[in-house]
């Protein structure tokens, strides 16, 4: 059902008139009763009976009018709402600490609109997007679909900290403090250590690091340039990448446009 024959025929039923119906959509007068026209042979009903001197909405008409016009009010509280849609975003804890906080302040200086963010690990954040929980998400995994698709952002460099020297041939001999099962640590010592401190907290690793409990491998965007840490390149580890993941819009609505475009900039 096309929603220009829903607009003919609701304005033409409210004002009871072909004419003032084309006034209020700006065409012709033909137009609006060929649009009608092809409304009830999509139905297969007569709507509305035409005489020279008014018009008359069948009993099917007066109950497609009913309908039609709740249809059209929902329709546009939901259009002209967009400016206030609140952004849903889903993000890695160590992105947002580290590397999106600063665009997200940037951001919202310029707006009023509401953000709502949630942090969660890779299959949350996917699982969010493709049920509609996010507008947006920020990972590490590059997503392609029929109905999600993710913009490449920076390459994330990892490296190794310790608050006193290692010898990187015998990390098992450290305590490791890790973010969660997958962290890369586990791919950098054939032996587990026997002490593992597991925080899904990148901030609380930093911490716990500088206070010499252990070792971790960390982003290298989330160490401070006062950390009197040692650091070590690990350049046998592939590189993480972060995509911006978002559905696959033919035209992105101006609410998440707005901070997909900062984003990019930045």
């Amino acid at each position: 059902m096309d929603y220009r024959y829903i607009k003919a025929f609701i304005l033409t039923a409210q004002f009871a008139s072909f004419s003032k119906a084309a006034e209020a959509l700006k065409i012709a007068q033909s137009a609006v009763s060929r649009q009608i026209k092809l409304l009830e042979e999509s139905l297969g009903e007569e709507l509305i009976i035409r005489s020279s001197k008014k018009v008359l909405l069948t009993n099917k008409g007066r109950e497609l009018f009913l309908a039609a016009q709740q249809f059209d009010k929902f329709a546009l509280d939901i259009f002209e709402k967009e400016d206030a849609r609140p952004i849903r975003i889903g993000i890695l804890h160590g992105l947002l600490k580290n590397w999106f906080t600063p665009i997200l302040a940037k951001f919202l200086k310029k707006t009023e609109r509401s953000i709502f963010m949630k942090i969660e690990d890779h299959p949350d954040l996917r699982r969010g997007i493709e049920d509609g929980k996010f507008d947006i998400i920020f990972t590490t995994e590059n997503i392609q679909s029929e109905l999600i698709s993710s913009l490449k952002l920076f390459d994330e460099k990892m490296v190794l900290i310790s608050k006193n020297e290692v010898n990187r041939k015998k990390l098992h001999d450290e305590r490791w403090i890790v973010y969660s099962e997958n962290d890369m640590l586990y791919r950098l010592s054939k032996k587990s250590s026997p002490s593992i401190l597991e925080i899904d907290s990148i901030t609380t690793i930093m911490d716990m690091v500088r206070s010499g409990v252990g070792i971790a491998c960390v982003p290298d965007h989330v160490l401070k340039k006062n950390d009197s840490l040692n650091v070590y390149d690990l350049p046998n580890l592939p590189k993480s990448e972060i995509y911006m993941t978002t559905l696959n819009y033919k035209s992105m609505p101006s609410h998440i446009k707005e901070i997909a475009d900062m984003v990019q900039k930045d």
